[in-house]
Order: C-alpha cells, then sequence, then structure tokens
C-alpha cells in the first residue's frame, strides 16, 4: 500500500540531524531575508532585485502583507534550500545502495518515487511552517529598525495563511526538480550544484539574454511565491508550477522504471 512506502520514508526523513539542518537553514535564510529585505528597500525608491532575490517596495511592505513579505523576497534561496534536501533525501538512496533493497521490496518503482515525493511534501510543509515562523517574528524588529510602518500589520489574517500556501507551492516545484536530478544523475551533490548553479548565475545570464524569462524556473517560482507579479500573473505562475512538476516527476519515474538498479 502507498501509505505503508510514505510511513517507511517518513521515518527515515525525520531524523533529527536531517530536520536540523533542514528547518536550520529555512530560520536562517528567514532571518536573513528580513533583516536584510527592510535595511535595503528602506534606503530605495524602487524595489531592489539580485540574483534568486526579488524585494518589495517600502509601500508594501507596509501593507498588511509586509509581515510576511520574507517569504516571497527570498522564495528562490528557500527553493535551493528545498531543492536540496528533496536531493539529499532521493540521492542518498543510490548512494548507500538502499535502492536496490527497496526496488526488490517493491516492484512497481513508481510507487516508491511516489511515496518518496508524498513524505517529502509532508516534511516540506513543516519546513515552510518554520520559514514563517520565524518571519512573522523576526519582521516587526526588522521593520522597526528600518522605520517601516507597521500599522496594517494584522488587520487582514488571510495574508499569512496565502503566503505559507504560496511558498509551499513554490517549495513543492523546487524539491520535485531536486528529486528528479537526483534520480538522473544519483547523485545529490551534483543535483545541489545544478540548482545552485542555475538559480545564482545561469538563470540571471539568460533573464539578461531573453525578451521574456517569465516561464523559466526561478522567474516562476518568485512569481508563485509573490501570489503572482509583475512577470508573471498567479494562475500562469501556478499553471507553469504544475508543469515543472508533472514534467520532473514523470521523467524521473521513467528513469527509474527503466534503470537497472537492482544488481
Amino acid at each position: 500500500m502507498m501509505l505503508r512506502v510514505v510511513r517507511s520514508e517518513l521515518v527515515r526523513l525525520t531524523r533529527p540531524r536531517l530536520l536540523l539542518g533542514w528547518f536550520g537553514l529555512m530560520a536562517v535564510f528567514a532571518v536573513m531575508a528580513n533583516a536584510i529585505m527592510f535595511s535595503v528597500v528602506a534606503g530605495s525608491t524602487q524595489a531592489p532585485t539580485g540574483p534568486g532575490v526579488e524585494f518589495p517596495t517600502a509601500a508594501e511592505l507596509a501593507a498588511p502583507g509586509g509581515v510576511v513579505a520574507g517569504l516571497s523576497a527570498a522564495a528562490s534561496m528557500f527553493g535551493v534550500v528545498t531543492l536540496a534536501f528533496w536531493a539529499i533525501a532521493t540521492g542518498i538512496d543510490f548512494q548507500s545502495g538502499l535502492i536496490r533493497l527497496l526496488a526488490s521490496a517493491e516492484r512497481r518503482r513508481w510507487k516508491l518515487l511516489a511515496g518518496k515525493a508524498l513524505a517529502l511534501a509532508v516534511v516540506t510543509a513543516a519546513a515552510t511552517t518554520v520559514a514563517m515562523m520565524v518571519t512573522t517574528v523576526v519582521a516587526p524588529a526588522a521593520a522597526e529598525s528600518a522605520d517601516i510602518s507597521t500599522a496594517l500589520w494584522g488587520t487582514d489574517p488571510s495574508v499569512v495563511l496565502d503566503a505559507w500556501a504560496n511558498a509551499y507551492l513554490a517549495m513543492l516545484v523546487w524539491g520535485a526538480i531536486g528529486l528528479a536530478l537526483a534520480v538522473v544523475l544519483r547523485s545529490s551533490a551534483l543535483a545541489i550544484s545544478i540548482g545552485i548553479g542555475w538559480v545564482l548565475v545561469v538563470e540571471s545570464i539568460v533573464s539578461l539574454a531573453m525578451d521574456d524569462s517569465s516561464w523559466l524556473p526561478g522567474s516562476t517560482m518568485r512569481s508563485l511565491a509573490a501570489g503572482g507579479n509583475a512577470a508573471a500573473g498567479y494562475r500562469t505562475a501556478l499553471g507553469l508550477g504544475a508543469v515543472y512538476v508533472v514534467v520532473a516527476m514523470a521523467f524521473a519515474t521513467v528513469v527509474m522504471q527503466r534503470r537497472d538498479i537492482t544488481d
């Protein structure tokens, strides 16, 4: 049953060391994103951007959603962390040889892959919650130090839930890409290197050479995490994100089905 596969994966994914690393990095990036975002935006009249980062304006920070603006501002950074841990959880099965035992016990390899993805999605939800909680705790202090008004914060509680949902969906897409890379490359290190290189270097260069780069993974996920922005509307970003997930998981499944991993 699928439930058994998911339960088996969760047992391995909930090891304290793994969770501490994953949740710890999410918390660190949340603190850094808010501290940098508020200090930079406070002294700028336009929304600053950088590799993998897209900051809001000062007016947007003062709006009700400003308290959770850090989630979308550092969406790519959170995405890289998610990609990394999905890749680690997948790649370690190949590197340790555990995949042979799993494939022998469960002949339907697509079920192994689906169970792992579902288990990782559960832990990703917890990681997103950690990032959101840290953001809501750090943001008021960061806003005060940057002299950003917080008078409107808390007037619309739905913005917190919306921000969490959008960030979570964006992280799921990054996670699926990390899983697919790890299955194809059979190496978590290579998968992580490609993910980081894409966000910080490749996509930035490609974006400069193209008139419309809104369909690229990093840009799409930033739009999705922000609930839609100037680059792409929310429905467009959501649709593109779904396409990336389907393609990544389908490709990973085909590779798993055809690759000889039992000898």
